[in-house]
């Protein structure tokens, strides 16, 4: 069955993730800086009323910073019960990717620190990286987001 991707944009490559997950693709907008946050935390922003934890992804995954242009977006997403911002360089479309695009990433490009790569699709003449986003946090950043002690179950 074809998997529908949004299809976004950091430092130059194409990420992708499960439209299901995605809640909602907004601009950018103020966020406020949270003391003592993880380092890829920008902060957290007013969402319709609700406070959201903004992630940066160039951050989280080791990518140089990038400036914020008017193509910058917040993606809304659902991450193992939470909802989270995540800034990208900019949001390209929505695709339908066969099962017979994609490819599971090369053990020789995975490590425990990739665990989030859920594989690659071949789009065209380029390829997209599929993101798990359970996995792109670890349980003991879910809970520091949650501001919860990381001994507590995440719900699933």
């Amino acid at each position: 069955m074809e998997q529908q991707l949004v299809v976004f944009d950091l430092a130059n490559e194409h990420y992708g993730v499960d439209i299901a997950a995605v809640e909602g693709i907004i601009k950018m907008q103020a966020i406020t800086v949270v003391p003592r946050a993880p380092e890829f935390v920008e902060g957290v922003t007013n969402l319709r009323g609700k406070v959201l934890p903004v992630i940066d992804l160039r951050k989280r995954f080791g990518l140089p910073n990038g400036e914020a242009t008017k193509d910058t977006r917040i993606v809304v997403v659902e991450m193992n019960g939470t909802t989270v911002g995540i800034v990208v360089d900019g949001v390209s479309e929505v695709l339908r990717v066969s099962p017979e695009a994609i490819e599971p990433p090369s053990p020789i490009v995975t490590t425990v620190d990739s665990a989030f790569l859920k594989g690659i699709a071949k789009v065209a003449e380029r390829l997209v990286i599929l993101l798990d986003l359970g996995r792109v946090l670890t349980v003991q950043e879910q809970a520091n987001l949650h501001g919860l002690p990381a001994s507590l179950p995440m719900a699933a």
